[in-house]
Formats: structure tokens, sequence, C-alpha cells
């Protein structure tokens, strides 16, 4: 009787509810019935429906929110006649002009992943002090191993030590994905929303964890089961960071970069199937491929995540090698870097896929020799069909009864299926194993 009551007060049918329209007139909000004339005040996107029964008032908010945010691909960030990393997040030009001629010297906190700093940081602080920039610039181990809260409060006690006004001095995050991540989930908790911008310095963030709004840290043995949806106010991409990434990391990274070329983009695969070994041994450095490669992965990235920021659709084809990969990763930890997890996930869907009469065998063949052209594993012991089975039933936990499995149906094109049976993850499983264990990571 309980569970009836509560749902007849919470259950939202607008033909039955009254509508108000929100109008700001000096200064004080009001509700209005009637259409509101802009010249009575501003009026807001927001309402509220209101609906009266006999076991009392309902009153249901709308109110959208919007998120602005900026990718900029640039060169020479840490140049100090370069104004993006001071500006580069304001898009509005009286903003801008406000927030270059404010008389009160202007404060940046940044926070650093400690190998970064040893390669880079001396430039961040040479930058900020050439501008004559009040800053803090704070080292941490930001690996996969130490992602979690404890990280998370370490930077809310400096930042707060350190003080900055959360509306106008952006916390900078330079490092890796784990690094952007913890900030990200720290400047989201720092007085409710401190804006903070992301500067990658992996390949895997660089076309992945920079342009998204997720933020998380590892707990209760899971991958990312703390966090928020907070975009940055920016991301900064400057290739040249990419550099310095040992051969691994740059393999690493790839395997994003390729996820979205099989779900959305057949000339992205074709020339990472043809460019790949050229992009490893130049570290994505001075290359027309280089540039291209990069930029239709952001591109198509970008698609897939602005019309479903917070994930508010479960049917996401950037959940492509994201269904077996964090409990592999989880497991094996720190054996396996995320892209390689990622890699191995998709090489075992691509066999599902085939299976169910999706791809044939070449374009099967050809997709997991690209892998192998790009360094990445293909197989894993530990990937077991136990594993395979536990992952999908934890995914299914979440997935609102329905376990949605993005696909491949070709190259450079996919959809989300519904139905793929044990039966045809057992045959495929067993192939995969059959034909690729002989593959060892490296």
């Amino acid at each position: 009787m309980e569970d009836q009551h509560s749902r007849s007060l919470i259950s939202v049918n607008t033909s039955s509810n009254t509508e108000f329209n929100l109008l700001q007139v000096n200064g004080t909000w009001v509700r209005r019935s009637q259409p509101c004339q802009l010249a009575e005040g501003k009026l807001s996107a927001a309402k509220i429906y209101e609906n009266k029964s006999g076991q009392g008032i309902c009153w249901t908010v709308v109110s959208p929110i919007t998120f602005t945010y900026r990718v900029v691909q640039c060169k020479d960030l840490l140049d100090a006649r370069n104004d993006t990393m001071l500006w580069g997040h304001i898009g509005d030009r009286d903003e801008l002009e406000a927030a270059m001629w404010n008389p009160r010297p202007a404060k940046r906190f940044v926070v650093i992943d400690e190998t970064v700093n040893q390669l880079y940081g001396s430039q961040v602080a040479q930058y900020f002090e050439a501008r004559e920039i009040v800053h803090k610039i704070l080292p941490l181990p930001t690996t996969e191993e130490n992602k979690s809260m404890e990280l998370v409060t370490k930077i809310l006690g400096e930042i707060h030590g350190f003080g900055v006004d959360r509306r106008a001095e952006p916390i900078i995050a330079i490092g890796g994905g784990v690094c952007l991540d913890v900030v990200g989930l720290a400047a989201s908790l720092y007085r409710r929303r401190t804006p903070y911008i992301r500067v990658p310095t992996t390949l895997l963030s660089y076309i992945d964890a920079s342009v998204g709004a997720k933020t998380g840290v590892n707990f209760a043995g899971g991958k990312n089961k703390v966090g928020s949806y907070v975009p940055p106010a920016a991301t900064f991409l400057d290739r040249s960071f990419l550099q310095t990434l040992p051969r691994r990391q740059i393999s690493n990274g790839m395997a994003e970069m390729l996820k979205m070329a099989l779900m959305k983009h057949k000339c992205l695969f074709e020339l990472l199937e043809a460019e790949g070994r050229n992009l490893l041994d130049s570290n994505f450095q001075s290359s027309d491929s280089a540039a291209e490669s990069t930029c239709i992965a952001i591109q198509t990235m970008l698609e897939e995540l602005a019309p479903n920021l917070w994930e508010d659709d479960l049917d996401r084809l950037v959940d492509f090698g994201h269904l077996i990969s964090p409990e592999l990763e989880m497991r094996v930890l720190p054996a396996l870097l995320h892209g390689e997890a990622v890699n191995i996930d998709m090489s075992f869907m691509v066999y599902v896929a085939q299976q169910r009469g999706l791809l044939t065998a070449r374009e099967r063949s050809r997709i997991i020799q690209c892998m192998s052209g790009l360094e990445l594993p293909v197989w894993h012991q530990e990937c077991t069909l136990a594993l395979v089975k536990k992952s999908l039933d934890e995914r299914l936990k979440h997935s609102a009864g329905s376990l949605r499995m993005p696909l491949p149906t070709g190259l450079g094109r996919a959809e989300i299926f519904h139905d793929v049976t044990d039966d045809i993850l057992c045959q495929a499983y067993q192939r995969w194993t059959d034909e690729l264990s002989s593959f060892s990571h490296k």
C-alpha cells in the first residue's frame, strides 16, 4: 500500500499537470501559468509542473543544464607567448577582455603527473613565471594503482590551502588519463564545481579521456566506480607532448583510435592499417597522417559523446572494447595498460561479430592483423570464458534489463545488439582462443 501511494505521488502525467514558467523580475523568480513576455523580465528554460491529487501535491521540476566546453588543438602550448594555457578556455570576447584586464594578479593551481613533471615541470613553471602568474604546481603519482579517493582528498587539501576563485581560476591537470580523471573529480567536488582544464600528455588521453565529461576513481576493486559527469572548461591538445612517450604508450593510445575507426570511420581504419607502424615509429610527430588520424579520432569521439554527455542513453558505440576490459584490467593490474585491455576486448568481440554473421573472415583477419601491426595484444590468458561471462553479467546489472553490445557490422560501421546468445559467445570464445592464444603479450 505504501509503494502504491509513493507511485501516485511521483508519477508524471503532463496532461493533468499545471505548467508554470519561471520569470525573474527585479531579482526575484516568480512562476507564471500563462505564456510570458520577454519584456516582463528574464525567462528561464526551467519549468515547474504542479499536480494535485487526493494524496497531496507533487511538484515536478524540469531544469535543463547546458555545459559548454572547448577542445583546442594548438602548437607550442608552453611557449610564454602563447595565451592558450591562460585564456584558451574562454570563448566569450567580453569575458576574455575582463579576465585579461583584471587588476588582480591571476592564479593557477596545477596538478601534474610525477613522470610528466620530470620531463616538462620546469617548462610549466617557466611559463607561469614569464606571465607573472601566481601558481602552485603539485606533482603526484597518478597511476592506475593510485587512482583512489585518497588522491582526490590530497588534491582537495592542496587546493584549499592555495585558494582559487572557483569562477575565474580553473584548476589545470597535466598528465595522462588517470591524472585527468582524478583532478576532474576533485574539481567537481571542490565548492560543488570548480572549473578545470585538461592537458593530456599521452596519446590515449589525447583522443579519449580529454574530450569527454567523465571523471572518476577506482573503488571497491572496481574501475571508476566513483565519479561524476562534469566536463572541463577546456582541453588543450599539443601533440609535442607525445614525442617523449615510450613506444608501448603510443601503441596503447592507438587502441582507442582503432575503436573509433572500427565503429565509425573506414578511412581511419585504412589509415591505421597502412600507416600505423610509421605513426608508432614517429610518436605522432611531423606527419600528415598523425594530424589526420588524431583529428578524425577526436571528431568521431565528440560526435558520439556530445548528444549523450551524461550517458542517459545506454546504447553507446563508444562502449565497444569496454564490456570485458574493466574486469580484465583490474584483475591483472598493472600488467595491462588500459588500451591494451580494451584491445583484447575488441579482439574477442570481432570474433563474436563474425560468429554472428556480421563480419566476413577477411574483414576479421584484416582487423586482427591491424591490431598486431599496432603492437597491441589480441589475446590474454586471464581473459577466460568465466571472466567474460562475469563481466557481461555485471554489465547487465547496470543496463536496464538488456545487455547492450556494440559490434562491428563491417569496416567502419557498427550497431548495438541486445540479443547475442550464450551459444554465440561460447563458440566465438573457443575459436578466438584456438586461433590467437599463441599470441603472447609482450
